[in-house]
């Protein structure tokens, strides 16, 4: 079998406005700079953020009242999917993809229920593993629960943390949702609409993710 495993935010469904909104919120909170707040938080975790842009605070304090406004956001925010995420995800064999997010499954089933998008068996998401992206631990492990070897696995990501994460794997990586590629990547599509028939060629065995560098 062959396996395709997705992140989630700007691969699948577009959180930008949603994760920038979160970020100016909390930020306008501590009495900070919305936009360095945020500028901070787009390239490191949230506790590395913390220590960065309000190191006297209490970081778990922090990350309380950050999570306590990403679960208002799931419950009242308006969410899309990204041009053919649903055609695809309902294409795919249930037992042959995953969702592999630096979020939490709660928050990503929420939204996916806000898209209408299908959601699989297996969702590894922040909790699951003890290191995130870009180590390739949260991909091994998608792998090793669905009882898939690397070489098999397809890796879906819009952002170079995951990309780098994927590659770690010693899986194929395609881009998606990028005006240019992401250093490693296999292959680059400007959209996941362009990549659903190549992503569901891979699925069925009809194409080699490696073999076509673009």
């Amino acid at each position: 079998m062959r396996y395709v495993l997705f992140d989630v935010d700007g691969t699948l469904i577009d959180a930008v406005d949603n994760q920038r909104l979160v970020w100016c919120t909390w930020a306008e909170q501590y009495g900070l700079d919305p936009v360095e707040v945020y500028r901070v938080a787009l390239r490191t975790r949230p506790m590395e953020t913390f220590a960065q842009v309000a190191p006297d605070q209490n970081p778990q304090e922090c990350l309380a009242a950050l999570h306590e406004l990403e679960d208002e956001d799931v419950r009242s925010g308006a969410y899309t999917a990204f041009d053919g995420a649903s055609e695809l995800l309902s294409a795919l064999h249930p037992g042959a993809w995953a969702l592999v997010t630096s979020n939490y499954e709660h928050r990503v089933r929420g939204r996916f229920a806000r898209t209408g998008l299908a959601v699989p068996d297996l969702v590894v998401d922040a909790a699951a593993v003890t290191e995130g992206k870009p180590s390739p631990v949260p991909y091994l492990q998608a792998a090793a629960r669905l009882g898939a070897q690397p070489e098999d696995c397809l890796v879906i990501e819009d952002a170079p943390s995951g990309v780098q994460s994927g590659l770690r794997a010693g899986m194929t990586v395609w881009g998606v949702n990028t005006p240019a590629a992401v250093d490693g990547v296999h292959r680059h599509f400007g959209s996941l609409r362009e990549a659903v028939r190549d992503i569901l060629a891979f699925a069925s065995g009809r194409v080699e993710g490696s073999a076509a560098v673009e």
